[in-house]
């Protein structure tokens, strides 16, 4: 009986380590690879497979799982590294390196150290590229330095697998002295451009200034042709009504002058005979100013007499006319 009892007991205990031994066999053959993640799997050492993300089979105590490779893009920035450029200027730059692991069995065999090796082959190129160039290039062709150093890094890390699909120049530290002399550069730039933008501003209120001025004197002068134009358009008004009224005066008088030619045939008064009369009667009216003298010849007296006779017949002929 306790014979019996003793392997009962061994028996409840070894029952649960073979199903432990036979699950962690189980387990053993089965390998699930996360999304975006390969395997490299090693048979007695050597080079099997590559596993892809999802659920994988491999044998127990013959196969490895040599690495787990993320393939998704990286990120690596490395520390400031020193260059000098083509005037002998010593810098700090630092580097932002983008790649991705294209080939998991090259990157796991090929290079021991990728991260190393894509610092150290950076470090290198950048100083080779910043040794062709002065200092003022490398401040203003970042572009060119970036795609330069990204294209030979790929040429280089192909064969290790690895793909570079961009490398960013994240600071460039030149030397505090040089630092104080770009300062003062950029500040005496500005301050020129301030005088320059000055200047420009104050000759542009000059020009303005003066085109207004210009505006005003041609207004002014505008304004004054036309207070002459309307000056001498009414001077010409008035002209041309004096004009025709002295016009229409002499009408008035010579239409009186027709009348009394008329009255004068009619009253058989001969036109020379007429005039003597206008001249006597323009005599006369001479005659009644105080302050006029008139001369008279001697010849003419007999003519002052006949005329009161040809006055009265000059209206007796007018009155037969009239009737």
């Amino acid at each position: 009986m306790p014979e019996v009892e003793v392997g009962k007991v061994i028996g409840l205990i070894l029952i649960p380590i073979a199903v432990i031994f036979v699950i962690a066999i189980v387990g053993s053959f089965i390998r699930v690879v996360r999304q975006s993640t390969q395997g490299v799997v090693e048979r007695l050492g050597r080079f099997h497979k590559v596993m892809d993300s999802g659920l994988n089979f491999t044998v127990p105590f013959i196969d490895r799982v040599r690495a787990t490779i993320d393939m998704r893009e990286q990120v690596v920035d490395f520390p400031p590294q020193p260059v000098i450029t083509k005037d002998n200027v010593t810098m700090q730059i630092d580097t932002v390196v983008y790649f991705q692991v294209t080939d998991v069995v090259s990157y796991v065999y090929e290079i021991s150290n990728p991260y190393g090796a894509i610092e150290y082959l950076t470090a290198t190129t950048l100083r080779n590229i910043i040794g062709e160039l002065d200092l003022d290039e490398t401040l203003t062709s970042r572009d060119i330095v970036n795609t330069r150093l990204r294209v030979i890094l790929d040429e280089a890390t192909d064969k290790w697998g690895i793909k570079v699909n961009r490398v960013e120049l994240k600071n460039i530290m030149p030397p505090r002295d040089i630092q104080d002399a770009m300062e003062k550069q950029m500040r005496a730039e500005r301050e020129r451009r301030e005088s320059i933008l000055r200047a420009e501003g104050e000759k542009a209120a000059a020009v303005l200034t003066a085109e207004g001025r210009k505006q005003a004197i041609i207004l002014d002068a505008e304004a004054v042709r036309e207070k002459e134009i309307l000056a001498a358009e009414a001077e010409k008004q008035v002209r041309i009504l004096e004009a025709e009224g002295q016009a229409q005066a002499i009408v008035r008088v010579q239409e009186a002058t027709a009348e009394g030619l008329k009255l004068v045939k009619a009253a058989g008064i001969s036109p020379e005979q007429y005039v003597m009369l206008q001249g006597i009667e323009a005599m006369k009216s001479l005659g009644q100013s105080p302050s006029s003298k008139l001369v008279i010849p001697t010849d003419a007296t007999k003519l002052l007499g006949a005329i009161p006779a040809m006055v009265e017949a000059l209206g007796v002929k007018a009155e037969g006319a009239d009737k």
